[in-house]
């Protein structure tokens, strides 16, 4: 989960992202929204912490994990437009949002969580820029890595509980990013198996 990290990320992946975010027209009101997307275990949180910092330097910044906004293991379909509604669109607004915090323990909708219209918004996890989301995206980033890699990162992550859940999410994973053409649609394609400079840049198509 997004609060379970602490390796920091490679610096030249942050500085490939931040470099796009200071070069973009904001799509969300006056907040340039990057939205770091991709499959599990991929290294998204990683990035994103990174990326947050470092724009730290050049505004206001606020981050938004899509762990908490999925309703439950078979709800990734769902999120982008949870995401959209309740987040991206009244930020446009120069409005607050607020979303409902998914309880993974209880299985259900527990706290709520304000957000402020900033210069920056980082969403970071698997949907943040797929369908309506993406509309509103400055940057849009697909994170990827070599399968068996993710899935021991994503167990050492979040435990032997998260096993049985593995296939059941990445056939999500793989439905909605396929429908979407997510990963060719990205500006940024990072892939975190080895160390060293972005793999691949992509012009985005809306």
């Amino acid at each position: 989960m997004w609060d379970q990290i602490t390796e920091p990320a490679d610096p030249l992946h942050v500085e490939a992202v931040v470099e796009l975010a200071l070069d973009v027209q904001p799509r969300c009101g006056s907040t340039a929204v990057v939205a770091i997307d991709g499959r599990s275990g991929a290294g998204k949180t990683t990035l994103a912490h990174g990326v947050a910092a470092d724009l730290t330097s050049y505004g206001t910044v606020e981050v938004v994990h899509m762990d908490r906004l999925y309703p439950g293991w078979d709800g990734l379909a769902e999120s982008s437009r949870i995401l959209a509604t309740h987040v991206l669109d009244p930020i446009s607004r120069a409005s607050t949002a607020a979303y409902a915090c998914w309880d993974w323990d209880a299985g259900g909708w527990g706290e709520t969580v304000t957000v402020q219209p900033t210069d920056f918004l980082v969403v970071e996890g698997a949907g943040s820029s797929v369908g309506p989301a993406r509309t509103h995206a400055a940057v849009c980033v697909f994170v990827d890595a070599d399968e068996t890699l993710r899935r021991q990162r994503g167990l050492a992550r979040d435990g032997e509980a998260y096993r049985p859940h593995w296939h059941r999410w990445a056939r999500q994973e793989e439905a909605v990013f396929r429908a979407d053409d997510t990963k060719a649609r990205a500006d940024l394609v990072i892939d975190t198996t080895a160390a060293g400079a972005p793999s691949a840049r992509a012009g985005r198509s809306t």
